[in-house]
């Protein structure tokens, strides 16, 4: 008797889209690159926020400020390929990333992440 259960092909996972090595490279490239721009601006915000310390409170804020964004950063960048078309999709809504750096990937994958940025839109502006 032959077990269908699992095959060379097969994902774990009925619904999880499967990466090929091209697509993960490319996953992993937009992925730092969008990491990298949403760091870059926290940097210069912490700046501008530091250079308006004045009190010792301030110093306070700064840490609460710094506390956040990093919460929200680690909530945003998982990078799971379980995960990935709603991180990109997100990402891709917040302008974050763009079309052209996801160029590579499968259209299963692109239609997915399409989807997933339209669908933030619209609840955005409901």
């Amino acid at each position: 008797m032959t077990s269908t259960s699992a095959t060379q092909d097969s994902y774990p996972y009925q619904n999880e889209p499967i990466w090929s090595r091209s697509e993960k490279a490319i996953a992993r490239t937009a992925f730092d690159a969008a990491l990298k721009r949403e760091l870059q601006e926290v940097i210069q915000e912490t700046k501008q926020i530091a250079n308006q310390i004045n009190e010792p409170a301030d110093l306070w804020d700064l840490e609460h400020y710094l506390t956040q964004r990093r919460k929200e950063i680690d909530r945003k960048y998982e990078y799971k390929y379980s995960q990935l078309t709603h991180v990109f999709g997100r990402l891709l809504h917040e302008q974050r990333l763009c079309e052209e750096e996801l160029r590579g990937l499968r259209e299963d994958k692109l239609k997915s992440i399409r989807s997933f940025a339209k669908f933030l839109s619209e609840d955005a502006a409901a």
